[in-house]
Parts: structure tokens; sequence; C-alpha cells
């Protein structure tokens, strides 16, 4: 029974991959050969739709061919949110951040047209995705853009751009504000109730201990983030927990234990899906594990992951981070191999990349790689050079950590109080200026509030002006559109009772005088008259009803013109007030109006369905159609305002569907109670 369930499925997915392609290539068909840009903008949304998972060269080639259609077509909040969808595939997956960069800056370069918030933001912070390992000062400029841009109901991806402004700041070296960006978008995922990014926040700040010397601080947090990993079933995550953990334990100088986590990382990433491991991780391990066997002797195992990472380089981006791990592996490998002068010359490419990058501690690193390869060449000048950089970086690197060390154990005497004998040991300077510190912030502080709170009021005065503004608008037009009634009503009436009365006697007194051909030109005058009146005013609603005027008006249509209309039409009688009754009857008299003007159809249908709370209008044709956005902005075509209005006026809704050549459909639910 299982097999025979199991080849079901296997056909079923056959079927489906099938029809797949089958529609990929009229598809296909259909962007190559249709002169309407909007067809071909959707089909190449569907063909998107069609490769997103199961090829990425594919998808991402559609995607940009959209992505420059939409752009012509001045659709640039579309091509936006397309830029957005596939700038992760171009930074992460292809290693192509350029090609981030240059997406992002076209359409950045337009942002007065994108009124969207979060495309916006987005924009910023996928730009600083891209130049996060090219300038960090440039991501993090990004990161706060972004921030700056996203709105308030963003808040999901507010709290990503201070996780990687939070990450920018902690490769930067610049401990207080990483740490801050960190608290905050633990904050913001705490209040989503994001588990899983919580604990990325949570690993920034382990990574803080680790850069400013904290390093069992950083392991013994490090190992608690594993194993809430592992309680929560985010095994991709593990491969660059345990890689950095092994990095912590090689500053201390426990080798064993840097080549056990290096190993765990190994076999994570061994058993993960390939679309939950980037070229970027799988270099930085392999780096790590080619260097690692490189400085203990062991060639052999060396070498095998020298032939694995000449292969993932090859065929990934080469952006200045990986060829940073890529060269000090291979210095270290050739300086294992006796290659001296090859060892210089990667050492050399390692720094160059390394100072793109502005890593303090990877500089540090280069530096002592330098030294050594160079006094292992004999070059004794150049080895001194690199010592000196060396020592003064680290010296540099030091009094930094310091100070940082300083700035932690401060906030964590701010925030949390719990270790009163710093207070003992701080000197009558230091609690001045904690003091001093201490009232500024509650300044800030105060004046934070009184600007949000005035930002807050202005906001509400803004709104509720807007809501009185559209209010009157909306008053003002119900009121004309009454007026204009009791302006036609008074119209009909003089017509039917003075110039009819008169038209009458004129017909009596040629019919007393005998000339028919006259009395007859005085029939049709009277006739044409009285059609007037009734366009003017449905005295018919008075006479006979809502559902028999609305009767009467479509039989006056079907017979009066070349358009058939059919009908079917509840009792809607005393479910309305007189004036609904009149905006009732007056919809559905200019929806048939504009079917006969614009519409060029050949038949039509109205039906009104009667429902317990509300009564269902739906008008359609099979005439050439319309584009709704296009008629409603031209300020020449009143006909849509005024259906518009009127259902305002019932408290109704309106929805129009149609587009060129397949008709129109317009659909009025009104309330009844």
């Amino acid at each position: 029974m299982k097999t025979t369930f199991t080849y079901v499925l296997i056909a079923c997915a056959m079927i489906t991959s099938a029809w797949a392609q089958d529609r990929a290539e009229s598809l296909k068909l259909l962007v190559k050969n249709s002169q309407d840009p909007v067809e071909r903008l959707q089909a190449l949304d569907s063909l998107g739709m069609i490769y997103k998972d199961q090829d990425v060269d594919a998808y991402t080639y559609y995607t940009l061919e959209y992505i420059e259609l939409a752009k012509q077509l001045d659709s640039i909040e579309a091509a936006a949110r397309r830029v957005i969808r596939i700038s992760n595939i171009f930074t992460k997956q292809k290693n192509q951040p350029e090609t981030t960069l240059k997406l992002t800056n076209s359409f950045i370069a337009r942002k007065y047209q994108i009124k969207d918030s979060f495309l916006l933001g987005s924009l910023y912070l996928k730009r600083g995705g891209a130049q996060f390992d090219f300038d960090l000062n440039e991501a993090v400029s990004d990161y706060k853009l972004a921030i700056e841009n996203y709105g308030v109901q963003d808040s999901l991806y507010v709290a990503d751009a201070y996780l990687f402004l939070g990450q920018a700041y902690s490769n930067l070296g610049k401990f207080v504000p990483a740490a801050e960006s960190f608290h905050r978008a633990y904050a913001y995922f705490e209040n989503l109730k994001d588990y899983e990014y919580m604990l990325h926040a949570q690993q920034g700040i382990v990574v803080m201990f680790s850069m400013n010397g904290f390093y069992e601080k950083a392991i013994s947090e490090r190992n608690l983030s594993i194993e809430k990993y592992k309680n929560l079933d985010l095994t991709k995550h593990l491969t660059t927990s345990y890689y950095n953990q092994a990095l912590d334990y090689k500053k201390l100088g426990d080798h064993r234990k840097n080549l056990e986590y290096l190993l765990k990382s190994y076999e994570t990433m061994q058993n993960l899906p390939e679309r939950d491991v980037t070229p970027n991780i799988k270099i930085m391990l392999y780096s790590a594990l080619l260097e690692y066997y490189s400085d203990i002797g062991d060639l052999e195992e060396a070498q095998k992951f020298l032939i694995t990472i000449e292969e993932i380089y090859s065929a990934s981006g080469k952006s200045p981070q990986n060829k940073s791990y890529y060269y000090g592996a291979k210095a270290h490998h050739a300086m294992a191999t006796g290659r001296i002068r090859s060892a210089v010359a990667y050492a050399e490419k390692k720094l160059e990349n390394v100072l793109q990058v502005e890593y303090e501690d990877d500089i540090l690193q280069s530096y002592k790689l330098l030294h050594e390869t160079h006094e292992a060449n004999k070059n004794y000048q150049e080895s001194l050079r690199y010592l000196t950089k060396y020592d003064s970086l680290r010296v540099s690197m030091y009094n930094k950590t310091t100070a940082n060390a300083l700035a932690y154990y401060q906030t964590l005497y701010e925030t949390e109080r719990t270790t009163r004998e710093l207070m003992a040991k701080n000197t009558r300077i230091q609690l001045l200026a904690k003091d001093n510190s201490n009232f500024k912030k509650l300044v800030t502080f105060v004046s934070i509030v009184m600007i949000l709170a005035f930002g807050v009021l202005l906001l509400f005065r803004n709104q509720r002006h807007l809501k009185n503004t559209k209010s009157l608008q909306e008053r003002f037009s119900q009121a004309l559109l009454i007026s204009q009634e009791n302006e036609r009503k008074r119209i009909s009436k003089d017509l039917h009772d003075g110039l009819g009365q008169q038209l009458l006697l004129i017909k009596n007194k040629l019919f007393t005088q005998g000339d028919k051909e006259t009395k007859a030109m005085v029939d049709a005058t009277i006739e044409e008259v009285r059609a007037i009146s009734r366009d003017l005013h449905p005295f018919q609603l008075q006479e006979m009803g809502i559902t028999k005027a609305l009767e009467f008006t479509l039989k006056q249509v079907d017979e009066n013109t070349s358009l058939f209309v059919s009908s079917e039409i509840d009792n809607i009688d005393n479910l309305f007030n007189p004036e609904q009754e009149v905006n009732i009857y007056r919809i559905v008299q200019e929806s048939l109006s504009n079917i006969i003007k614009h519409a060029k159809a050949e038949a039509g249908k109205v039906s009104v369905e009667r429902f317990k709370n509300n009564v269902r209008i739906v008008i359609k044709d099979n005439g050439v159609g319309f584009d709704f956005n296009e008629k409603y902005k031209n300020i020449r075509s009143l006909g849509l305002k005024t259906l518009l209005e009127r259902t305002k006026f019932l408290n109704g809704q309106m929805k129009i569907y149609s587009k060129h050549g397949t008709g129109t459909e317009i659909e009025f639910k009104i309330p009844t109670v």
C-alpha cells in the first residue's frame, strides 16, 4: 500500500512538472511575441514564480527582465519589490554583491517615486548587506538609513537592521554602539516573539565579549546559545557557532579545543541542505582547517582541504573577505611545504584584502603572518617592519579593549545595578563624572519624551485635520448630488407642467384645424420632452416603486438602443428611503449610459439580488473594457467618480473588474440595515 502511494506521489509530481514546463514554454513565447508590455510583464512575473524553487539562474534572469520592463512602464515600486527579493541571491548565494549594489543604487536614486516605507527601508538594508564585505563604514550608514526610512509597521525589519548594524560596529571594533544595537535588536525580536533572531542578537553580544578579550565569558555564553539552537532545532546556525567557538579557543591557545570545534563545524555543515550553506561559510571554515593542518605539519590532511577550497573559491564570488581567508590559508600551506616566496606573496595579498574590510584583528594577524614569512625568506628588514606594525597595532587594540571593557562594566552597572562593590572602588572624580553623565541622560530622556509627545500631538492634529477634510469633502459631494437631483426634479417638472402643457394646447388647436403633418411633429416633440423629463427625474419611482422603475428603464434601453439587455431583478421595494432609491436608480441608469456610450458592447446584463443585510447589484457587458486606474485618474472622466460618490452616499461598496478586450463587470453592495 505504501509503495502504491509513493508511485502515485511520483506520478503526480511528474504531471505537475510537465504542466509547469508547458506553462513556462507558453509564457516564454508570450514574452517574446506579445506587443502589450503589461501582458509581457505579467508573463515574466509568472515565469519567475515557476522557476523560483527550481532553477535559481532562470529565476534571477526572468526577475531581472521583469525589473527592467517595470522600470520602463514606470512601475517603480513593483520593480523595487523584485530587487529586494533577489538581493540575497546575488549577495549570499551567487556571491555577487556588486550586482546587488548596482540594482539598489538605481532605485535609491529614484526614491522620490517610492512611497512604501518597507520598500525604501529594505533597499537601504539590502545595500548595506552588499557593502558588508567591502566597506563596513558604508554598511553602517546604510543600516542607519534603513532604520530611519522603515515605518512603525515595519518593526521586524527594523530589528534586522539593528542586528546587522551591531555586527558591522562589532567588526569595526566599536564596542559601545555595537552593544547598544544588539540590545535594541534583542528587544525588538523579543517583542515579536522571534526566538531564532533573539538568539542571533545574543550571539552578536557574545562576539563582543570575544572581541574585547573576554574569551572565557564568550565561550560560556556561546555554549548556552548552542544548546538553545539544538532545543529549537535550528541546526543550520550551529556551523557558525562552532566555528566562532574554535576561534576563541585558538585565542586562548587551546589548540585541541580549536580543532575539536572546527571539526564539529565541518560535520554540522556536511549534514545541512545545500541551500543553508553559503560559499562564504565554506571558504571561511575550509581555510581555517587548511591553516590548522598546515601549521601542525599534517600535509596529507591539509592537501584534502586545499583541493576543496580551490574548487569552492574558483566557483564563488571574490569578495575581499573571502580573498583574505583564501590567501591566508594558502600562505600557511606554502610555508609548510617550503615555498617561502609564494608564502610571502600570498601573505601580501591577504593584507591587501584585509585592509579593504578593516577588521583590526585580521589586520593584526596579517602583520604577524608577513613578519613570519619575510623572516623565513631571510628578508629581515621587511620582517622587522611588519613586526613593528604588529606590536603597534596590538598596543592600540589593547588600549581600545581596555576602554571597551570599562565601558562594558559601566553599562552593566547602569542597567543591572548588581555590583555595588564597584561603587566603593570608584574615586570621587568617577562618581562626579557618573552623576554628570546621569544628569545628561535624564535631560536627554526628558527632551526625547517632550519631542515625542509634541510629535504625537502634531501627528494627531494632522490626522484629525485630514479626517475632517475628508468628511467635509464627502458631505460636500453628497450635498452636491442632492442639489443636482433637486434641480433635475425642478427642470423636469417645468418641462412636464409648462412646456408639455403648452405643446398639448398647440396639438389640440392643430387637430381642430386639421393640420395632420404639423400635429405629427408636435406629437414627436411632446414624446421627446417627456423622455427628457423622465431622464431628468424618474417620476416612475413614486408611481411604480424602485423595482418596476428599474425594469421599465431596462426595457426602454433594450427597445430604443442596439444593446441587448437581460436582467434578473429581485423585489427591493420599501428597503430604502426616497433619496436612496433615487441614487440606486441613477447608479443603474448611469452604468447603462456608460455601456452605450463607451463600451461598444453587443449585450449587457443587470442583476439585482436581495440578501438579508444588503442588496447586490451587478452590471456586466461584453464590450472593449478599460483600465480602471487610467480612467479614474482622467480628469475628464466624471462617470466613475459620480458612481463612487453615489455608492458612498449609500454607505455601500463598489468593485470594478475590467481590462482591455474582456468586457466590464461592476458590482455594488448596498446595506439595508
